[in-house]
């Protein structure tokens, strides 16, 4: 599992804020405490990879097991959104691209390359479509350079169908369940 870094430059933003004691006598005034926190809004690229025949082999080599150990894994990284500041900033949002790729061998190949050079809003298309277009223009030049004769499956599930996927648009699919399902599926080949 990778550390999760932005698509694009962040500026920090700060937040003042102060929390009144509400025990305290009467006849005192003022604030209780009085502070600042920085925060920032950005969108993420994350990655993982699993190396399917080690967990096979650390679960005894029981492959039924190890393909629920994946499926809890998918939907646990899916799901998974860091908890710290919620109640303050609630930054509850779902993925808007998931791309699943199995390799039958060689090395895996993170995109996080894709953002050496960090994308930025284009007109009124915000941040999500330039990073999933940047993305999916690196995807496309692994594919064209390495060849794709080691994929098993390439799956992509997007929030949005508006995004933009041109090397990734044959593979997408319509749901989590899915997308899952094809993962797993592709395990058992």
């Amino acid at each position: 599992m990778a550390h999760a870094l932005s698509t694009h430059r962040v500026t920090m933003e700060m937040d003042f804020y102060t929390a009144v004691d509400d025990l305290k006598a009467e006849d005192t005034a003022g604030a209780g405490m009085m502070g600042f926190t920085g925060f920032d809004s950005a969108c993420f690229y994350r990655y993982a990879r699993i190396d399917w025949n080690q967990l096979a082999k650390n679960l005894n080599d029981d492959t039924g097991l190890a393909q629920r150990t994946v499926e809890g894994f998918l939907r646990a990284l899916v799901a998974a959104v860091p908890s710290g500041k919620q109640n303050s900033f609630a930054a509850n949002n779902p993925p808007s691209l998931l791309l699943a790729v199995v390799r039958q061998d060689g090395m895996g190949w993170s995109l996080a390359n894709a953002f050496e050079k960090p994308v930025y809003p284009r007109g009124d298309s915000g941040l999500v479509a330039p990073s999933v277009a940047a993305l999916d223009a690196y995807w496309g030049r692994l594919c064209h350079v390495y060849g794709e004769s080691t994929l098993i499956c390439t799956a992509a599930l997007v929030l949005d169908p508006e995004l933009p996927l041109e090397n990734l648009a044959g593979n997408q699919i319509e749901s989590l369940d899915a997308w899952v399902q094809a993962v797993i599926d592709s395990l058992r080949a």
